[in-house]
């Protein structure tokens, strides 16, 4: 496995390639990041990943400068993996002057949501991801649904640039207790980490309210939200949306996902179910 720290040393690779599928990441990784690297042998020649913790996408209050930086033991992975080529750039290299030519998703995509919480992050997001695919070329790329607005932003992104990169969901992998994994659950303390598949449940739950149609969508995320302050959550949003624009449902023949976001402790958890 080769590892590129510049996207010079990358670039100079690249035409040997051939088909590449490419998993963007900002390490630390996980079981789910290394299913996204299975998945992707199976569309291509070559596998390459990213490494590189992102500061645009990172508010003024959260934990950048504080984000685990595992790179050696990412690699390990990574090569046990199958990956051919890892792109861990510097910081310095992605952004040689200040950033300021940046993608701004549509205000309907980002405003909502993720968006209402985290204000830049989505276009922080989009604005790395666009320059990874500028560099690495794929015809590939793979985001996890775990992360479900970001994989929306990011396939909507691709298809109005006409960019020839095909974008494929991978599943979100979960702990037996049904937790979805994520490198931010290492801040849980044991009793939090204890507590915390009580975000999947209440999806779980609110998914199944739904499917028997006995009362108003918006009683039924009131009622979820409440469940979780009962249990000393914090949450900040349980909503049923549009799988497709994560809009509010506007017919019963709507495909949906149920999407929440709350913190535990000092942990903010993300997860989504679709229904």
């Amino acid at each position: 496995m080769q590892i590129h720290t510049s996207i010079a040393a990358f670039r100079s690779v690249r035409p040997s390639l051939g088909r590449v599928a490419f998993v963007p990441t900002m390490g630390n990784l996980h079981e789910g990041h290394i299913t996204l690297m299975k998945q992707a042998t199976e569309h291509a020649d070559t596998i390459v990943a990213s490494v590189f913790v992102n500061r645009l996408q990172f508010g003024p209050n959260e934990d950048f400068d504080h984000y685990p930086r595992t790179l050696e033991s990412d690699c390990e992975k990574l090569e046990r993996a199958g990956v051919a080529h890892v792109f861990a750039p510097r910081e310095a290299d992605m952004y040689p002057v200040a950033q300021t030519y940046h993608v701004d998703p549509a205000a309907e995509h980002i405003t909502t949501l993720e968006g209402e919480f985290r204000a830049g992050h989505f276009r922080g997001v989009a604005t790395v991801v666009m320059k990874l695919l500028n560099v690495v070329q794929p015809n590939v790329a793979l985001f996890g649904k775990k992360d479900y607005q970001q994989l929306m932003v990011l396939s909507n992104m691709v298809r109005q640039f006409a960019m020839p990169i095909e974008i494929l969901p991978g599943e979100t992998v979960r702990a037996a207790d049904g937790l979805a994994l994520s490198s931010r659950n290492g801040y849980l303390s044991a009793d939090e980490r204890a507590e915390a598949p009580q975000l999947y449940k209440a999806l779980t739950r609110l998914r199944d309210q739904l499917h028997a149609g006995a009362r108003p969508l918006a009683e039924l995320e009131r009622e979820a939200m409440d469940v979780l302050r009962a249990r000393n959550w914090e949450p900040d949003y349980i909503s049923v949306r549009r799988r497709e624009d994560l809009q509010p449902p506007a017919s019963p023949d709507d495909p949906l996902v149920v999407l929440a976001a709350a913190k535990l402790g000092r942990t903010r958890l993300i997860d989504n179910l679709e229904i």
